[in-house]
């Protein structure tokens, strides 16, 4: 195994190309077929938003790491794609990706479990969360950030609102 100091000393050379806010979503893995909503969680019926939002929370405070897809440090999409696996629920690497998986949801729909995006540096969804309800979400902001909640209708976040989509049962609202 290589050493994880190393990676993260590269991960963060490479983010300082970045502009702050950003979430650079080219990791170092080998991309998955998708979409793969669904799973053996998703089956048991023990994937539920609460759970998925719980786990995603127990995360508040993890750095922000440019490729980065463990407690050791997130990038936006990474964030995601850990808390939904702990739920036995795969999802594409990259936010644009995961953009294109589950039902569209109308932006005053958004509840708890559902992915929210954002563009940030570059033009579509290039930023991606978590929405927790009531207004806020969680997610790995930039290079200067940690997991943390944010609301979305702050005005950093609600000039850059993309849409949402939703992975865990229940109709989906009309779309934006």
């Amino acid at each position: 195994m290589g050493s994880g100091k190393s990676r993260r000393g590269a991960a963060l050379v490479l983010s300082s190309a970045l502009l702050a806010g950003g979430c650079a979503t080219a990791g170092r893995h080998i991309p998955q077929p998708f979409p793969q909503v669904g799973g053996a969680g998703a089956a048991l019926g023990w994937a539920d938003p609460y759970r998925i939002t719980g786990t995603a929370l127990s995360l508040r405070g993890v750095p922000y790491v440019w490729g980065g897809d463990s407690p050791d440090g997130f990038d936006c999409s990474g964030f995601t794609q850990y808390v939904y696996a702990r739920h036995g629920i795969r999802l594409p690497r990259q936010a644009a990706d995961q953009y294109q998986v589950g039902a569209r949801v109308g932006r005053d729909d958004v509840r708890a479990g559902d992915l929210v995006f954002f563009t940030t540096i570059a033009s579509g969804a290039s930023h991606v969360g978590l929405a927790l309800g009531d207004d806020q979400f969680v997610h790995a902001p930039s290079e200067r950030g940690v997991v943390r909640v944010e609301r979305l209708t702050g005005s950093y976040w609600s000039r850059r609102w993309v849409g949402a989509r939703r992975l865990l049962g229940g109709e989906a609202a009309p779309a934006e």
